[in-house]
């Protein structure tokens, strides 16, 4: 039966009349938390790409001003892999259940693609590079396919993953917000785990067997920390997939059967079905586009820009840069910390404030730090540093304080938006696998638009980061103002009113 005020169906679905379900069982809080443990072992695995893969790619010989269009292969598999698995796993009939196949395999496909990545240096040895400070192009070629892998296996995961969340939260908005809440706090969790893991340079004496020939003590501590990973992996995906049990699509009923009906390809019907989305929903949508042209040059640079701009260090000259990278690591880790924080306070915060207004506070306070960095920047190349080549105690106590300070608005960018784009377009029909496949298409858009011009951007200003950060500050400031004037503090209000 078509929602009152709607007068088409969503695209690829036949109108049929519902037939009467038993009501689903309420899936107890700590269900749901178990549920969202993959989020910690995921993004263990995203904290070290995030602070170790664009140093270490620079020393495999990619050029800074070409380092970005390696990220670039993640938006792109973000592109079609988050919104396919989302499609498939509405519609899956397996007996094990509608998600937790995607998890799994997305997990195994996560592993296999850190020991490519952590074994890049030793297979193009194998296969003839020359070793030292110089271009290896068969490490680079074995790296980026793991670094591809990688995005697949992240994308595969926690789309099904916020997907099963919404399935178990049923129309409870608030549960809704609670259950991204601790997918966010995971998240806090891996990536306190592992920028700590990033920023300790002593994991190759803990596992010698890592250090080889063609892998230095730099690239023995990534291979380390990525065996580490694939551990947590493993133990937090089976929590995940053993904490609750998922009705098979067969056994749903007449109504979730009929819906899951096909009648176009899946391309087609997540291009068409943007024509059915309403003004509110286009709102969100735009905002979280502002927002990932805000994070991702700070995602793609920020150990980098600690190493180079703070440390005033290059990749495979000395030891300057790859202090500036721990440090950077350890700025992460205090980002990370205060993300948890913030994801147990954010749910009273949107009782108290609205969801609408917190997300615009969170973009404001977002473009303050980039400005902040750019500030930095500026006092770190005018200042003269010690014989020792280390930053005076002030920058790099500041440039630590705006990383961890960054943690409050990107806590509230992993879970508001979700919360958001599940409850608005629960009328459509659409299926939370390619709600949450629409929504990614916001987020991978942008990401693909910096990777692709964020190098040459900062080349054609001196080669620096600070170029792209101040886009990131812009866009940052336009996405919250237009947050909070256009998500206001009653839409939100009165959306809790008719769970």
């Amino acid at each position: 039966m078509a929602v009152p005020g709607q007068q088409r169906a969503a695209p690829g679905h036949r109108r049929v009349a519902p037939a009467l379900a038993p009501a689903p069982e309420r899936v107890p809080l700590r269900r749901l938390m178990r549920a969202a443990a993959v989020a910690c072992g995921v993004q263990f695995g995203w904290a070290l790409q995030l602070s170790l893969l664009t140093p270490y790619v620079q020393e495999l010989g990619i050029a800074h001003a070409w380092a970005s269009l390696v990220w670039l292969c993640g938006p792109l598999s973000g592109l079609l892999v988050q919104p396919l698995a989302g499609h498939m796993s509405d519609r899956c009939r397996s007996g094990f259940g509608r998600r937790r196949p995607f998890i799994a395999a997305g997990a195994v496909t996560i592993a296999l693609a850190v020991i490519l990545i952590g074994y890049s240096a030793d297979i193009g040895d194998i296969l003839g590079d020359p070793r030292g400070p110089v271009h290896r192009p068969r490490a680079v070629v074995v790296f980026v396919i793991g670094f591809w892998l990688l995005d697949v296996g992240n994308n595969a995961t926690q789309g099904p993953c916020r997907a099963l969340l919404a399935d178990l939260s049923g129309k409870d908005h608030r549960r809704t917000r609670i259950a991204n809440a601790y997918f966010s706090l995971f998240m806090a969790l891996g990536n306190i785990l592992g920028f700590a893991t990033g920023s300790y340079s002593g994991w190759f004496t803990i596992l010698p067997f890592t250090l080889t020939s063609a892998c230095s003590v730099n690239c023995a501590n990534l291979k380390s920390a990525f065996i580490l990973d694939i551990v947590l992996l493993a133990l937090t995906t089976y929590i995940s997939i053993s904490s609750v049990q998922e009705i098979p699509l067969s056994d749903m009923g007449a109504e979730h059967s009929a819906e899951e009906v096909q009648q176009e390809a899946f391309l087609w019907e997540l291009i068409g079905s943007f024509r059915y989305l309403t003004p509110p929903i286009w709102i969100v949508l735009i905002v979280v586009a502002l927002t990932w042209v805000g994070w991702f040059p700070f995602l793609l640079f920020d150990t980098d820009w600690m190493g180079r701009e703070i440390y005033k260090g290059k990749p495979n000259e000395g030891h300057a840069y790859h202090l500036g990278v721990r440090m950077g690591s350890l700025g992460l880790m205090l980002n990370s910390v205060v993300l948890g924080v913030t994801s147990v306070i954010l749910e009273r915060l949107c009782r108290k404030w609205g969801a609408g207004l917190v997300w615009g506070i969170s973009g404001i306070l977002m473009s303050f730090c980039f400005g902040a960095m750019l500030i930095i920047s500026y006092v770190a190349e005018t200042t003269e540093y010690p014989s020792s080549g280390i930053p005076p105690i002030g920058i790099i106590v500041a440039a630590v304080i705006v990383f961890a300070v960054l943690g409050a608005p990107l806590a509230i960018t992993y879970s508001i938006p979700y919360a958001m784009i599940s409850t608005r377009t629960e009328p459509l029909r659409l299926g939370q696998g390619l709600a949450m496949g629409i929504l990614n298409l916001a987020i991978v858009v942008p990401q693909v638009i910096v990777s692709l011009g964020s190098g040459p951007w900062d080349q054609l200003f001196g080669g620096g980061n600070s170029p792209a950060f101040a886009v990131a500050a812009v866009a940052a400031f336009c996405s919250g103002l237009m947050a909070i004037i256009a998500l206001p503090r009653s839409s939100i209000t009165r959306a809790r009113t008719h769970k």
